[in-house]
């Protein structure tokens, strides 16, 4: 029983990550109905510049961490601003689909170019061993407890950010309506902006946080993550903030409970598979709902 505690905890941690990256995926999606195949790699750029500056530089490491926020946020706002606002009008979805997967290798290499292919070791950001219960027999790592209090605040910030400010009320005019939000006088582009600002400076938390609970780094660090995120993101239903949060937590369980019981081997291919299930059941998934086309 203690085992299984530890596992689904376990789970819980990693999908609180999931979650925290889906949320970029469907922010984007949800507001700009764009695939941002680059949000994984923007991880590993958020994870590599705690890397540089703390351990390299030496610096405190939540000065760090506040760094890497910003600089992966300029960044998601760069990428927006050259690679998607271009095509933004484009007849096909394709070439956006086709540019977020060439912004990704572009990512990756330059990645390799500055800090080569060798695995890099990362130092923790949380310093903090955790708790012990029940007579120390179940022990809660500091890292996993940090993850998913993290989690929670972000997506209880985001939810009262969409639903309460001037600036979320625009997110949600230009998901529903993007001609008509821009004649009720919402800046559509600087709203666009403004979301591709967020979901990049959640990917530089989510990098840290991943880092930190299992502490290696290479250019390809984002990759798995990003896809699995982005899996979460419609398990959860895609364009739902509420239904990324269930999705990355559930992925996550599964994940880890995966590995646990039946396979490591097999783990990866255990998610996709509850994924294709879920989608057979429920198209939307979970939280998602159904939008009729206008003809």
């Amino acid at each position: 029983m203690i085992s299984f505690i530890n596992y689904l905890l376990s789970g819980v941690s990693l999908g609180s990550v999931y979650a925290i990256i889906a949320l970029g995926y469907t922010m984007v999606y949800g507001i700009a109905k764009m695939l941002n195949f680059a949000h994984g790699d923007v991880i590993m750029v958020g994870a590599f510049t705690v890397y540089t500056i703390a351990s390299t530089m030496g610096m405190n490491p939540l000065l760090a961490v506040l760094v890497s926020i910003v600089v992966c946020t300029l960044l998601g706002m760069l990428i927006e601003r050259i690679a998607y606002k271009p095509l933004r009008q484009a007849s096909s979805s394709l070439a956006v689909l086709i540019t977020a997967i060439g912004v990704s290798y572009f990512l990756q290499n330059v990645a390799l170019l500055i800090f080569g292919a060798n695995t890099k070791s990362f130092t923790s950001v949380v310093t903090w061993g955790g708790i012990s219960l029940l007579d120390g027999k179940l022990k809660i790592s500091g890292i996993t407890i940090v993850t998913i209090v993290v989690c929670i605040i972000i997506m209880v910030s985001l939810m009262t950010f969409i639903n309460k400010t001037k600036a979320g009320q625009a997110m949600l005019a230009v998901s529903e309506d993007k001609g008509a939000a821009q004649l009720m006088g919402v800046n559509v582009n600087g709203t666009i902006a403004l979301t591709f600002a967020i979901g990049s400076g959640l990917a530089a938390i989510a990098g840290v946080l991943l880092c930190s609970a299992y502490p290696s780094l290479t250019p390809y660090t984002g990759a798995m993550p990003g896809i699995k995120a982005f899996v979460a993101a419609v398990f959860g239903g895609i364009g739902s903030i509420p239904g990324a949060f269930i999705g990355g937590i559930l992925l996550g369980v599964i994940e880890i409970l995966s590995k646990a019981y039946i396979s490591q081997q097999l783990s990866d291919a255990i998610v996709f598979a509850v994924l294709i299930i879920v989608l057979l059941v429920k198209p939307t998934g979970i939280m998602g709902r159904n939008i009729q086309e206008k003809v």
